[in-house]
């Protein structure tokens, strides 16, 4: 049976609560100073709250509903990715690089392996090139998808997110079929493709082709002339081009202030140069500008699949650079089954060790550039591994775009930027 007494008040905090006047203004705490001197708040948006899409939290001073001033605080999501690319083998690496940027994993693949293969003076067959774009450009449609589903629905579309989804689906059915993962693919893989590419599956991309521009036009006729669509983002969020490189932005964050950088025509890897297709550009640099630029990308992006499924279809060619410079066949006589050559790849996977040097990579992600820094020591294992994600770069403008804002435009300026915790904290 529990007691209870009076608590035990000691001379000094009776003497303090005597001292308190009746009337008055009262010093707490900095906040309340600056609440009630200047008619300013303090307001943590986050860590959890659902349209910071992920554990972002952002420390906003506010004047009544317009932003004075925004700090982006990261770190809930830290992985250690760099870290642990520096303590496994180069094809062990690979996957871990699913788990940065997510909904584009095919993407992050592709940088890493070509950092390695950089190392090594290992270039892919052609065919697998042509794949490889295939795969990228996909992926880049299902990460736009992504950004334009939930970037509608914080903005208060809600059946945006429906259509966007259903679409992604059908390209998660493909990366499904090639290689039996839906969202962490570990599609790309060093010297190539493993995994020979069914028979079905360039059909299959042909029928998203001709889907997806049709379901696209239904987006755009919801979104693109709406009032309340406009309302929401038109004016919001300018970035200057001159803002835009200082901040070393890049993507659509970049092109939407109408700056013409996009790696695939800048430094041209794969076989990139060899597609006709155009970089949208915007004009005012808002978050409708950058609407517009990510929706046109979509397009171009089944532009280019399309003469890369044209490009392949007659090639029967290697998938895969079984040999180069510095590997040595475990056995002797020529390869001539499925056995021998699996047990080929098996040896070239685990006895992969670059010469001593260094090597940077950078490949056109949907958020922008997506680089790799490896350096080799000669070993199996990379001395330094270190990943330039473009979602932590281009976070860097979110106090730039708040200051002056509203506070309901948060959500949009959030959005605009396309981030994924996951690359953002690595």
């Amino acid at each position: 049976m529990s007691t209870t007494t009076d608590p035990q008040w000691t001379p000094d905090a009776i003497d303090l609560i005597r001292d308190v006047p009746a009337t008055g203004t009262y010093t707490i705490t900095d906040e309340v100073q600056i609440t009630d001197r200047e008619h300013q708040l303090v307001l943590n948006m986050g860590p959890q709250h659902p349209s910071t899409h992920g554990v972002l939290r952002v420390i906003l001073r506010l004047d009544g509903e317009v932003i004075l001033d925004c700090d982006p605080v990261i770190g809930y999501l830290h992985r250690g990715v760099e870290k642990l690319g520096e303590s496994h083998r180069y094809a062990q690496v690979v996957p871990w690089t699913d788990r940065t940027d997510y909904v584009a994993a095919p993407m992050n693949n592709l940088g890493c392996v070509m950092a390695f293969e950089k190392l090594a003076g290992l270039e892919s067959p052609e065919r697998a090139q042509y794949w490889r774009v295939i795969f990228s450009e996909l992926s880049r449609i299902a990460s736009h998808l992504v950004w334009l589903g939930t970037h509608a629905l914080d903005i208060g579309a809600l059946s945006m997110s429906l259509y966007c989804f259903r679409e992604r689906e059908l390209i998660l059915d493909i990366f499904e079929a090639y290689c039996g993962a839906r969202l962490t693919t570990n599609i790309m893989e060093i010297g190539g493709f493993s995994r020979p590419i069914p028979e079905f599956l360039p059909q299959q991309i042909r029928d998203f082709t001709k889907i997806f521009p049709q379901r696209q036009q239904e987006y755009a006729e919801l979104l693109t002339a709406n009032p309340i669509w406009i309302a929401r983002t038109k004016d919001i969020g300018v970035i200057s081009p001159q803002a835009a490189v200082d901040y070393c932005l890049t993507g659509a964050c970049l092109r939407g202030s109408g700056v013409n950088y996009d790696i695939r025509k800048a430094m041209p890897y794969l076989v990139y140069d060899r597609l006709d297709f155009e970089v949208p550009l915007g004009t005012h640099g808002d978050v409708y500008d950058r609407y517009l630029v990510r929706m046109e990308e979509m397009r171009q992006a089944v532009r280019i699949i399309e003469q890369c499924l044209d490009a392949v279809e007659n090639m029967d060619t290697p998938l895969m650079a079984y040999e180069s410079a510095y590997v040595i066949p475990p056995h002797k006589g020529t390869m001539t089954t499925a056995e021998d050559m699996q047990r080929h790849f098996i040896w070239v996977i685990k006895g992969f060790s670059p010469p001593v040097g260094e090597a940077y990579v950078a490949v056109e992600h949907p958020k922008g550039e997506n680089g790799y820094y490896v350096v080799s020591d000669g070993t199996s294992i990379p001395y330094r591994f270190r990943i330039r994600s473009p979602d932590f770069v281009n976070l860097g403008v979110l106090p730039y775009v708040a200051q002056g804002a509203m506070l309901a435009d948060m959500v949009a300026l959030i959005g605009t930027i396309d981030i994924v915790l996951g690359s953002v904290d690595r």
